[in-house]
């Protein structure tokens, strides 16, 4: 599971610290190996009776009670009594626990979404959304806070990680010092419940990005895809002398208030914000790459150094000068202690300067089909997935015999992100990619290339072939059995998407691992 390198860097520096302690917590009782999760709230039951109620309430004391049939195991997180009394004190639905756990389904639903169908420990934390979904079928994300005499793991940022990695015989307990709220906010319901982002509202308001940012992806029958939001507080306008909307839009759109109008300053400035897909911070880890996003121009995000970098070397914002050092700030950073925000319509994160549009460069841009809502339903579990509606697919479409996605349970397996389309046959497939920044690439495809049951093929750009044929039945090992293919270069002269076609000379099986584009 990939962290980001400040986060490890964090916890190597606290290695003293509860939260960054990787060692199992002692139970307090003996033979804890042979104790389910249960078992473990039955005997520290003063701790933890409230939320014992509401288990049994919901029925999900005896699934706990048990091993998940899967096998993997479960991660409960387990808020403390006080906690359980501080949610019924903020509730306007109930006024005491004998309430709550009179009401079977919320219990039902309230415990599963405390309980994760996988068993994870803290070293295994992403910096970002967990890898499995709660029994209710809820994602839950990982924030990583540092204060000056502590630090700690964070639930949805709600609830602070007191006692993490107590092992059970089924999974693993992490103590929570509040309980947690599900999500039930789009991101336009966020902003308005929290005080401190109007600005950045108004011009939501005024350029009619509301509806976009009231998508509400449990609505039955919605067919928009989720978003991140990159987002600054009023406080990193107020740094730049702007102190209400009126003032942005005399900064950014001067002498143009049609605000709606696509081509309007102030329009894109709010679409710049919106990148496509949901991406948390440990998402851009590792990766410095464009994003497309809801203006007309992508941005770029480094996540190859110590700090995520928004757009580095395009601006200047600050000189920090320290005895005989002075250091640069031409990027724009994360607030990581309050990133990482679920909603309904995607993730939020919160950023350190106004983001305005610049000029893109040019990045590594690798494709491999994250653009597939149903491709990202698969990827939830191994397995090999046939492609059952043609339909289904958006931007992924062929001619021939059936397709398959391939999710691997290896996490070393040679493909990248140990996933692949697989077709067998006599085929041609299309790959409609996300916009690319104009200029000149080299093109690397790759694939499995190691059986003589292999296809030949050939590859298009736009209709026009790229490094002849291709012979899919040598070239990788036993080992690792994918081959990256250089195609040659080619030049996009405008920013927009573009259209990759494989189709088979000599029919055979084809595994697509991805098309890569590096600046030249």
């Amino acid at each position: 599971m990939r962290k980001l390198l400040f986060i490890t860097g964090i916890c190597l520096a606290l290695a003293g610290t509860r939260s960054c302690n990787d060692h199992p917590v002692e139970a307090n009782f003996e033979d804890m190996i042979d104790i389910t999760i249960y078992d473990y709230i039955l005997e520290n039951e003063k701790d933890f009776s409230h939320f014992k109620r509401i288990l049994e309430a919901g029925g999900i004391d005896r699934t706990i009670s048990a091993y998940n049939p899967e096998g993997l195991g479960y991660t409960l997180f387990l808020p403390t009594n006080d906690a359980i009394d501080r949610f019924i004190a903020q509730s306007s639905q109930f006024s005491s626990l004998d309430e709550l756990v009179n009401n079977r389904e919320f219990a039902s639903i309230f415990a599963r979404y405390h309980t994760v169908n996988l068993g994870i420990k803290s070293d295994d934390f992403p910096f970002g959304a967990l890898p499995e979904f709660t029994l209710s079928g809820d994602i839950l994300t990982v924030g990583f806070v540092v204060e000056p005499d502590t630090s700690y793991f964070s639930i949805n940022n709600q609830a602070p990680v007191i006692k993490p990695n107590i092992e059970a015989s089924n999974g693993w307990v992490h103590v929570i010092l509040e309980a947690l709220v599900p999500v039930t906010n789009t991101t336009l319901g966020w902003l308005q419940l929290n005080s401190g982002y109007s600005i950045f509202l108004g011009a939501v308001e005024a350029t009619g990005f509301t509806e976009t940012l009231d998508l509400n992806m449990r609505d039955e029958g919605e067919t928009a895809r989720p978003f991140t939001l990159l987002v600054e507080h009023d406080t990193v306008f107020n740094k730049r002398g702007i102190h209400s909307f009126a003032g942005l839009a005399a900064d950014i759109s001067p002498g143009d208030d049609h605000f709606t109008d696509p081509l309007n300053p102030m329009y894109n400035f709010v679409g710049y914000h919106l990148v496509k897909e949901t991406r948390f911070l440990d998402d851009f880890a590792e990766v410095n790459t464009n994003y497309e996003t809801y203006s007309d121009i992508p941005l770029n995000i480094n996540g190859l150094e110590f700090d995520l970098m928004i757009n580095k070397g395009k601006q200047h914002f600050d000189t920090i000068i320290s005895g005989s050092d002075t250091t640069f700030i031409d990027y724009i950073g994360f607030n990581y202690d309050r990133s990482n925000v679920l909603t309904q319509s995607g993730s939020i994160h919160f950023i350190d300067q106004v983001l305005r549009q610049v000029r893109p460069s040019r990045a590594i841009q690798t494709f491999e089909f994250y653009e597939e809502p149903l491709f990202t339903e698969f990827r939830q579990e191994p397995g090999e997935y046939l492609v059952e509606d043609t339909a289904a697919l958006l931007f992924t479409k062929w001619t021939g015999p059936e397709l398959f996605f391939v999710e691997e349970a290896d996490p070393d397996y040679p493909a990248w992100g140990s996933d692949y389309l697989f077709i067998e046959g006599d085929f041609s497939i299309t790959y409609t990619l996300p916009k690319i920044v104009q200029g000149n690439y080299q093109v690397f495809f790759q694939a499995e290339s190691f059986s003589n049951l292999n296809a030949l093929v050939e590859v298009f750009i736009d209709g026009r072939n790229l490094g002849g044929l291709i012979n899919l039945t040598t070239g990788g090992s036993s080992g690792n059995p994918f081959v990256r293919f250089d195609l040659g270069t080619i030049n996009f002269l405008k920013y927009e998407s573009h259209t990759i076609r494989v189709r088979s000379l000599i029919p055979g099986r084809f595994l697509w691992d991805y098309i890569r584009f590096e600046p030249r």
